[in-house]
């Protein structure tokens, strides 16, 4: 069974934490993304240790400043806890880290889970089930994968394969609201993290392959509307 894997140092210290020509959806406004994507590298970094998207911050530079792994002490680490994620497909999503706990999505069906780094092997916190469309796994193109999540505001936003974008309470799970971007019978289907911009969740579609036209959409992060 696939599992995800986490690794702290053997020596005292503290926890290291570690871990796609778009079109305009129709239905949205053109200022409101050129306003989103204008102020994207203005953003302040994360805090210490925190990786609160998929990419590590607006900018997408992949990169934590953290300095507790270096390369004297890389061969010192050991697996700090794993957790079967209970699907069998392709494991392409990065971890999420805000505060103490960590969030994963998995390939469809889309669990999300979450997960208390505060205490030993990191316990399950909560599991959120989207219930998506079964119909879209015949659809994805390329195994039908989830490139992870995004935190924003106390609030945990990510995408299900059959094309809806979905937000959830970060400290209970519970479903704050959720919205249908795509229509599978057509081919398209989502598998991109989503990127929160200020008070935007940036979302675009899958699907080239079967002939489906790209676009991009920004939902308001509190009501999900455009």
């Amino acid at each position: 069974m696939k599992r995800f894997l986490a690794f702290a140092p053997r020596e005292p210290m503290h926890f290291a934490r570690f871990l796609s020509t778009p079109l305009l959806s129709p239905t949205c406004s053109l200022a409101a993304l050129v306003l989103a994507a204008g102020s994207a590298l203005a953003q302040t970094q994360p805090a210490s240790g925190e990786w609160p998207t998929a990419a590590g911050d607006a900018a997408n530079t992949r990169f934590s400043a953290l300095e507790q792994i270096s390369a004297g002490n890389v061969d010192k680490l050991r697996v700090a806890f794993t957790f079967p994620l209970g699907v069998e497909r392709g494991q392409e999503a990065a971890p999420i880290v805000v505060g103490d706990t960590m969030y994963i999505v998995t390939p469809f069906p889309n669990w999300l889970y979450a997960l208390d780094l505060r205490k030993p092997d990191a316990p399950l916190k909560w599991k959120f089930d989207p219930k998506a469309d079964p119909g879209s796994q015949g659809v994805a193109c390329c195994d039908v994968v989830n490139r992870g999540a995004a935190v924003a505001d106390g609030r945990v936003f990510y995408n299900t394969l059959d094309a809806q974008t979905i937000a959830v309470d970060a400290a209970s799970g519970r479903e704050l609201w959720r919205t249908k971007l795509g229509d599978v019978s057509r081919g398209e289907t989502v598998t991109m993290a989503p990127l929160v911009v200020r008070d935007k969740v940036l979302v675009g579609n899958s699907g080239g392959e079967l002939g489906v036209r790209g676009w991009l959409t920004a939902l308001d992060a509190a009501t999900a509307t455009c």
